[in-house]
């Protein structure tokens, strides 16, 4: 299971002022991920997908200058977008799901939720990420 995070996406869902310093909150949102995936709290989302999982942060813009965690978990990667992150993050979905693997990605971006659906890959809201990490 390939968990791919849109990460301006879900920084933008929290009102905690990542606009003033996007490259801070993107290293903040890294090291959520990071922990979550090292104690298992993302294992709610990878229940119905026994095997390896692999969490892909996507960052575009000013918030690919952040800073990886220190030590992150097998699995974790930080992918820089060359362009836009949707782009990216459909390339990615689609290049996986024609390999059988199985994608979830989280955004709440509508357009990208139709792109994703079309490629095969299942999506989910920010919120729901969020109260886990």
């Amino acid at each position: 299971m390939h968990l791919i995070v849109d990460g301006a996406n879900v920084m933008g869902s929290r009102p905690d002022g990542w606009w003033r310093d996007r490259a801070g909150a993107a290293s903040r949102l890294a090291e959520q991920l990071a922990g979550a995936l090292r104690r298992g709290a993302l294992d709610e989302l990878f229940a119905e997908h026994p095997g390896a999982h692999r969490v892909v942060l996507v960052l575009e813009g000013r918030a690919r200058r952040a800073t990886p965690p220190a030590d992150p978990p097998d699995g974790f990667e930080i992918l820089l977008a060359p362009a836009d992150a949707d782009s990216a993050i459909v390339e990615l979905a689609h290049d996986l799901v024609s390999r059988g693997e199985d994608v979830l990605v989280v955004t709440a971006d509508r357009e990208l939720t139709r792109r994703l659906h079309a490629v095969g890959a299942q999506t989910i809201r920010p919120g729901r990420l969020l109260k886990l990490v």
